[in-house]
């Protein structure tokens, strides 16, 4: 007899919205990482929050739970982690608000759309996701700490052995991989008027 769990298939949301770390986290103020120590506890964020948007995202090894990062000053923001083994983005986008005062400033960069643009060891520290995406041999509900040891004991985490998701568009804060290769990579500093509108979404 067939595992009911994991034989699921493939499941496809429309918008797949990712799951946040309960507030109970928040308060032990988390602190997380990868098997081979690609993110370090005394990492800090900059507070800015980044876009990143592709065509499609093909990864293997994926698997997601709650987690925090926090800013210099202290201030923490509960987010999203997504694990992802090995990654394949086409036409990827990333952008970035960077303006001073006076100036408005878009920090934008693209990449794969010939070749696409991969990445091993991907971690991903989100606020938000969207886009049409299908798992294969989806696990929900596992506890976290049996995806990451670093991870809160007894939360929610899930995990797959194959992700795609087209029209991909997340918000995140931090971003670390083993390895990325930007395949034909541009990027642009887009600045006072030029810059209206040059967010990847």
């Amino acid at each position: 007899m067939q595992d009911p769990i994991n034989n699921w298939g493939r499941t496809r949301w429309r918008r797949f919205v990712a799951l946040m770390v309960p507030a109970t986290a928040v308060a032990g103020a988390i602190l997380f990482g990868i098997a081979n120590g690609a993110i370090a506890a005394d990492i800090t964020v900059s507070g800015k929050q980044f876009k990143v948007a592709a065509q499609k995202l093909e990864g293997q090894g994926f698997k997601q739970y709650g987690g925090v990062v926090k800013e210099k000053d202290g201030t923490v923001h509960p987010v999203a982690l997504s694990e992802i083994g090995h990654a394949e983005l086409y036409k990827m986008c990333q952008s970035v608000d960077a303006s001073v005062p006076g100036m408005p400033v878009v920090l934008r960069i693209e990449a794969g759309g010939g070749e696409p643009a991969t990445a091993d060891g991907m971690v991903i520290a989100m606020d938000s996701l969207e886009g049409d995406a299908t798992f294969t041999r989806i696990n929900i509900g596992r506890d976290a700490s049996d995806l990451n040891p670093a991870a809160l004991a007894g939360s929610f985490g899930q995990d797959a052995q194959q992700v795609q998701i087209t029209g991909l568009r997340q918000v995140a804060r931090y971003t670390t991989a083993g390895t990325f290769n930007l395949k034909g990579l541009k990027m642009t500093v887009h600045a006072f008027g030029d810059a209206k509108g040059k967010q990847c979404f």
